[in-house]
């Protein structure tokens, strides 16, 4: 990769790679900070875990290359989103949003897009919530707006997504037609599961609070 000055000011794949893990840091901790105050005021956590990486040169490269970019600095920079990547898994499809709405309102934190596979999965019946941000990277000469790739999803749709992916890697042409089909027909199975689980969930904390109410 040419070391060409990028869009960040950084001048070398050093010390962009520096920036990027400095905000996955830095949302990471911002996360487990919600999740704690979420256990404090509702005594539940939203998020189960989470996993965040930054792409390695190799992939990020390979992506400038299918978009018909050269591999610098500033083009890896400018026109990849997912370099800094990270996952939230939750329980349940609420939960998604309830995490998207607490992101969308911290105030150093600037959304760039949003993509909701839930509400519109892909063709594949892939399902996630995407969002594209922007978090403030402390250097001790300035202060670097950096993109985040977000990824938002239950249990069940990571189980889902990771099944895809090695799929995808095992047939990197063409998918068979009946894993496609396969594919898609588990997808409708994880929604419906997912759909029922959350059902559950409600009538659970419904009836918990009603044996919890004070007698009259």
């Amino acid at each position: 990769m040419e070391l060409q000055v990028s869009d960040n000011g950084a001048e070398s794949w050093e010390e962009v790679m520096l920036i990027y893990n400095a905000a996955l840091k830095q949302i990471s901790t911002k996360l487990e900070i919600l999740n704690d105050e979420f256990q404090h005021v509702h005594k539940y956590n939203p998020i189960e875990h989470i996993k965040y990486r930054v792409k390695t040169p190799k992939s990020i490269v390979k992506k400038l290359k299918r978009h018909g970019y050269e591999s610098t600095l500033e083009n890896m920079v400018k026109y990849c989103n997912d370099i800094a990547g990270i996952r939230l898994i939750c329980d349940y499809t609420s939960d998604i949003y309830s995490i998207a709405d607490m992101i969308s309102n911290q105030s150093d934190i600037k959304i760039v897009a949003i993509k909701d596979y839930i509400a519109h999965p892909k063709d594949s019946g892939y399902m996630s919530y995407h969002m594209i941000v922007l978090i403030p990277v402390y250097l001790s000469d300035r202060i670097v707006d950096t993109k985040v790739e977000i990824q938002i999803r239950t249990i069940a749709m990571d189980f889902w997504a990771s099944l895809e992916h090695k799929i995808q890697y095992k047939f990197p042409g063409e998918v068979p037609e009946h894993i496609q089909a396969a594919l898609l027909q588990n997808a409708k199975m994880v929604s419906e599961l997912d759909a029922r689980m959350m059902e559950l969930n409600n009538e659970i904390q419904k009836l918990a609070g009603e044996e919890g109410e004070p007698e009259q």
